[in-house]
């Protein structure tokens, strides 16, 4: 390894600095044009996702039966409980509304207490895990 003489050493730091110097890096301004139809294909998407059936939810059962019965019982409930979401599940032989997503027991039995008012036969189903 060779050792550089003063002069030499001073010259380059001297340029290193000058070059460092006038480094600018990403001084431009960025402007970002998108479709109007992006924001609402990501707001469906965000909808999707949260109706996904996931296993770590509470749900409450309202109605077991004929189909016909469970459509009735679903429509209903969705007029009169509007920011509940509702489904009809099929499991031979009946087929079953269970309502609501629920991520805490709390918040599910609350719900449960205010739902058992008009429709008699309803339980809180547990997530499987």
């Amino acid at each position: 390894m060779r050792i550089l003489a003063p002069s030499k050493r001073v010259l380059l730091t001297f340029t290193m600095f000058t070059l460092a110097y006038n480094i600018h890096a990403q001084d431009q301004n960025l402007t970002l044009n998108q479709d109007p139809k992006f924001e609402q294909l990501l707001n469906d998407k965000r909808k999707i996702n949260t109706s996904i059936n996931t296993n770590d939810t509470y749900k409450i059962q309202i109605f077991s039966g004929k189909s016909e019965e469970a459509k009735k019982t679903l429509s209903d409930f969705k007029r009169e409980y509007t920011n509940i979401d509702g489904t009809i599940i099929f499991n031979t032989p009946n087929y079953k509304v269970m309502v609501g997503n629920f991520k805490t027991r709390i918040e599910a039995e609350r719900n449960l207490a205010d739902i058992r008012k008009k429709y008699k036969s309803v339980f809180l189903i547990k997530p499987s895990k």
